[in-house]
């Protein structure tokens, strides 16, 4: 049936500010940004994979009413609509100390965990974030 899982989605209330945070911070890049006329098709990912992509939506038409906009963009800022994203890198620490560096907020420092070692952020937009080195 299901081969890959090629798109997966979260909000962001700015998608300009997104690639500011999600490029600019994060070192992602810039799969597709199409001007789709009712909406931005904005995707990122990881640098040289083709792979998995991330849509940074912004709430609003096509897929959903004004009121609904509204009541998804207050989630998003309470950190409540639920979506994660987690990456895995090769040194948590070596991570973490880059992107503090760069300005990036964290909710939680560099932890062992029974299964490596991660750490917690928030992107601008509340949207949790955490990226874990594996054990191997």
């Amino acid at each position: 049936m299901f081969t890959t899982i090629f798109q997966s989605q979260i909000f962001v209330l700015d998608q300009n500010e997104a690639l500011d945070f999600y490029v600019g911070k994060l070192g992602l890049e810039v799969k597709a940004d199409v001007d789709m006329g009712v909406m931005r098709r904005l995707t990122v990912g990881i640098p040289g994979e083709a792979g998995r992509e991330i849509l940074l939506e912004k709430p609003g038409p096509p897929s959903m009413s004004a009121e609904t906009a509204d009541q998804v963009r207050d989630l998003v800022t309470k950190g409540a609509m639920g979506g994660w994203l987690i990456f895995t890198t090769a040194d948590c620490r070596k991570t973490y100390e880059t992107l503090l560096a760069k300005g990036v907020e964290f909710t939680e420092e560099p932890t062992e965990r029974p299964y490596g070692v991660d750490c917690g952020l928030r992107d601008p937009f509340g949207n949790r974030i955490r990226f874990t080195q594996p054990n191997t």
